[in-house]
């Protein structure tokens, strides 16, 4: 693999902060785009911008065109079994939503709904309203003392027969990777739906629906260096056609009248109104820059990338990581001793470091470690070794200021 020549894709990358170059560790949250995503963005404004599907017209077959390509892209990428169980959303959020409302008609009362310790906000708070509509209940599956899933207490939960299991493939803050189609075999076993959050496993792991075995996967464009305001719900077919639709209007109906609506065959059925369509197009590009690039040679890089993140951050003794696993993906947690994350953020921000502070939306997660929040440094394919030194640098460099003001 020709490293340099993958990074020298991403034009942000150049950029340098100050007098330090950009050392962007923050991929966890947005990944940067390759020129490729860019310029298929630009081509679409400039030649090809029109509304899909229901155009008489040239300009309009051509944009609808390119949009349906891209679901044929997703289907082959992800191993979906046909292409109407991928469904267009504005990410990963939309997409839990979305199921959280489409899925409330199947529970009641007393129904439990079993939710990953560690998820993201995004795969918590609409399961929590989901509860408040219907009288269902929601549990936290429990980590162990390694921050990992505690797959004793998941049997444990999955004896009361929960209706529903929802799970992160990949914690976004950890970096923990969890065996998802053992987990997915255990609920199904129990007779529950699965739906797992993708959003930081997409760019980083070979996501295999089939061979998962879940009923729904969601993830984001943005994070597997595609463009914001895109995502993908899929979802086994059968399952997606019990959803109640989200949003209703346009595009997603068969016929409208005064006296009542009738919907529309999936995939359009959950796509009401004009969707994201530079978007799609983007996303189609990142998902032929990953097919190019991402392969057992760039995966090995990734690793490489994060293992000298985590022995260089072991080293310093002022430095507390959580849950730093050899076998994570894509994100390094860490705290220094009696500082201040936002401040240790800040501080790093003035030698041209970008890392990512706060609660990451995991405040659950947060609790559990006994934390107001924590710093997370992220990679991506683009990452190289001098990124890692300049962070490991600049932060010993922080802790020295630190030193001498106290």
């Amino acid at each position: 693999m020709n490293h340099a020549a993958i990074r020298a894709q991403f034009p942000l990358l150049t950029l340098s902060q100050g007098d330090y170059p950009l050392c962007y560790l923050d991929t966890a949250a947005t990944a940067q785009k390759p020129e490729s995503v860019i310029a298929a963005m630009d081509h679409y404004y400039r030649q090809q911008n029109a509304n899909v599907h229901r155009g008489s017209y040239q300009l309009s077959a051509s944009a609808t065109r390119a949009v349906e390509a891209v679901r044929d892209q997703l289907a082959s990428f992800i191993n979906a079994h046909i292409r109407q169980e991928l469904i267009f959303t504005h990410g990963t959020t939309e997409s839990l939503n979305m199921l959280a409302y489409g899925l409330a008609p199947q529970l009641s009362a007393g129904d439990l709904m079993l939710i990953d310790s560690a998820a993201h906000h995004a795969n918590l708070v609409p399961w929590q309203q989901l509860a408040l509509r219907t009288g269902a209940i929601v549990e936290p599956i429990a980590l162990d003392g390694q921050q990992r899933l505690d797959i004793k207490a998941f049997k444990t939960q999955l004896a009361r027969n929960p209706k529903l299991v929802t799970l992160s493939h990949v914690s976004n803050v950890l970096g923990t990777v969890n065996d998802i189609a053992q987990l997915c075999q255990l609920a199904k076993q129990a007779g529950a739906m699965t739906v797992v959050d993708g959003a930081q496993a997409i760019a980083h792991l070979s996501v295999d629906v089939q061979a998962i075995g879940c009923d729904f996967y969601a993830f984001s464009g943005h994070k597997m260096y595609g463009p914001t305001g895109v995502g993908v719900l899929w979802g086994k077919l059968a399952e997606l056609e019990k959803l109640t639709p989200l949003l209703t209007g346009g595009e997603m109906i068969k016929t409208v009248s005064f006296s009542g609506t009738t919907f529309g065959a999936l995939p359009h059925r959950l796509e009401a109104g004009t969707p994201p369509i530079a978007e799609i197009i983007g996303l189609g590009e990142a998902i032929e820059f990953l097919q190019q690039h991402a392969n057992s040679d760039s995966n090995a890089h990734e690793q490489r990338m994060l293992q000298l993140l985590q022995q260089g951050l072991a080293q310093l003794p002022e430095i507390e990581l959580y849950g730093a696993h050899s076998d994570n993906c894509g994100a390094v947690a860490f705290n220094v001793r009696g500082e201040h994350h936002q401040d240790i953020g800040a501080l790093l921000d003035q030698q041209g470091v970008a890392i990512r502070c706060g609660h990451h939306c995991a405040m659950p997660l947060m609790e559990l470690l006994q934390l107001s929040g924590c710093c997370r440094a992220s990679i991506g394919i683009y990452t190289n070794e001098q990124d890692i030194q300049q962070f490991l640098a600049a932060l010993k460099q922080t802790l020295e200021l630190l030193n001498e003001d106290f």
